[in-house]
């Protein structure tokens, strides 16, 4: 068990507490008479301890002041750090965010559905670091890495399509996602990378991207999202929004070689629970063992300082107006 201060600033206070011993000792010295005699044999009878114990009133009140500096410094107790191991690593998920996430082969569409599946493998991986890229026609960082997954949950829910222009730049949200995990110290480095289309946007080529995350020893798992054949995608008509089937049409081939190039996989999600299935597997992959430091929480232990200043003063009370009342 180790004891911190929590205000150690207050022990500046025993200045003060040194300086009022100081002067009572010193004042004592003068004021005490003195008295050379060859022998106690005559007062017998006349010295008693009495007189001794009006300097224990004097050490009672110190010591109770003493304890009330260790009050304010606020005592606190923490068990030692210890070096643990747990399951670890650092993830960015990278997310298509384009119109053609809003078609309705998942339920309530490709993007909900693939909010809510990330959002459950977040929550089941509570020792990791993890970030939130999104890409559409442009792409830009909605959470860096964090363990604070409630605030990064919050953001999650907050990501719709529109957020940005339109198109599908899969280059520039694998390279905007490897600037953000590559300096990372973690053990295993990892990117998860959703889309449903066809690179049509953006600077920078996918397998560039991917070239630059095989150099920085990251990961790169992908999923292509959308049913066989055909889904109801959204259109904008003067009547309003209709739902109109047209051909899924993801890159399929882009994806593999990203993955073969970064030592990841792919994978594709027809629907909702396979979807979750990929997710799982992913889960299940990636499991590396790092090594953390982790304490208990502190415990404030100012009371016990406390309670004895004041049964000091309470002492020193009782003592002075009942045996020692009658002393100077």
């Amino acid at each position: 068990m180790n004891y911190t201060f929590a205000n150690p600033q207050f022990f500046w206070l025993f200045a003060v507490w040194a300086a009022t011993a100081g002067w009572y000792i010193w004042r004592q010295n003068r004021l005490s008479p003195h008295l050379q005699v060859t022998s106690v044999e005559g007062l017998k009878g006349v010295l008693t301890a009495r007189p001794v114990l009006r300097h224990g009133l004097f050490v009672l009140r110190m010591i109770a002041f003493a304890l009330i500096i260790a009050v304010l410094a606020r005592p606190q107790s923490s068990n030692q750090w210890e070096s643990v191991t747990t399951e670890g690593i650092d993830i960015v998920m990278t997310l298509d965010i384009s119109g053609t996430m809003l078609a309705q082969d998942f339920k309530p569409d490709r993007l909900e559905a693939a909010k809510k599946v990330a959002v459950q493998f977040i929550s089941g991986r509570p020792n990791d670091r993890i970030g939130l890229v999104i890409f559409s026609g442009e792409s830009f960082t909605q959470c860096p890495l964090t363990t604070d997954h409630t605030a990064l949950i919050n953001l999650f829910s907050g990501v719709h399509s529109g957020m940005i222009e339109d198109g599908t730049a899969i280059g520039l949200g694998l390279a905007n996602a490897v600037n953000r995990i590559r300096d990372s110290d973690a053990v295993s480095k990892v990117i998860i990378l959703l889309t449903d289309g066809v690179n049509n946007r953006g600077s920078i080529d996918p397998m560039t991207a991917a070239e630059i995350a095989k150099t920085f020893g990251i990961r790169v798992y992908t999923i292509g999202v959308g049913s066989r054949g055909t889904a109801p995608y959204p259109l904008q008509t003067p009547l309003g929004v209709r739902y109109q089937d047209m051909e899924t049409q993801i890159d399929e081939d882009l994806l593999k070689n990203i993955a073969q190039m970064t030592d990841g996989l792919y994978f594709r999600a027809t629907d909702n629970d396979h979807l979750k299935k990929v997710y799982e597997e992913i889960d299940r992959l990636e499991k590396s063992k790092i090594s953390v430091q982790e304490h208990h929480k502190k415990s404030e232990e100012y009371l016990k300082f406390a309670v004895a200043a004041a049964l000091l003063l309470l002492l020193e009370i009782l003592l002075r107006y009942t045996v020692l009342r009658h002393l100077p």
